[in-house]
């Protein structure tokens, strides 16, 4: 078991952050967080409407607040938005406080994953799989600059990769 070590997920949109979260504490009997619920929460609407009053530059202040506060909970897995890594205060939030967990995954995976999702501003103008590259060239770097472990999520059913997850954190040193 972790003692006070939180886990925390990066990647990008459609890694499946959220769902391999959700499974990941239930195997590990920590609460589960999604940053991108927790500024919802905050602030009483979707994060759509938030880039649309306020920007990304809003939303990311938002967002790194959320993380500053979530990050300080003791022993609880989070999913983090795709874009959390665009600020060093986040990146070092997230390497300070807890085993990061970089959830790899295609940009034709990605693309394939998050087709029929609604809740995405960043994809709502120009070609999903342009916009993807575009994002995850500038993102992947800082994924892996803080994971602790990278594990791939390609073809791979979310029971799987809790599993695997399981199996690396009992190998970091610290995590257990």
């Amino acid at each position: 078991m972790l003692d006070q070590k939180s886990v925390f997920l990066v990647g990008p949109m459609g890694s499946g952050k959220s769902a391999v979260g959700r499974a990941l504490a239930r195997a590990l009997g920590l609460p589960f967080h999604d940053s991108d619920a927790e500024v919802e929460r905050r602030t009483g609407v979707d994060i759509p409407y938030i880039f649309e009053k306020e920007g990304e530059a809003g939303f990311r202040q938002r967002e790194r607040e959320a993380i500053e506060a979530l990050t300080a909970t003791p022993r609880i897995v989070l999913a983090t938005g795709g874009g959390a890594v665009l600020l060093e205060e986040n990146r070092r939030y997230l390497r300070e406080r807890g085993c990061v967990v970089y959830l790899q995954t295609s940009v034709t995976q990605q693309a394939e994953r998050v087709r029929h999702g609604r809740n995405r501003p960043l994809l709502s103008a120009g070609d999903t799989a342009t916009r993807l590259e575009d994002l995850m060239e500038l993102r992947a770097p800082l994924y892996a600059q803080i994971a602790d472990i990278i594990v791939p999520t390609d073809g791979r059913r979310v029971p799987s990769v809790a599993e695997h997850i399981l199996r690396e954190l009992a190998s970091v040193p610290g995590a257990r």
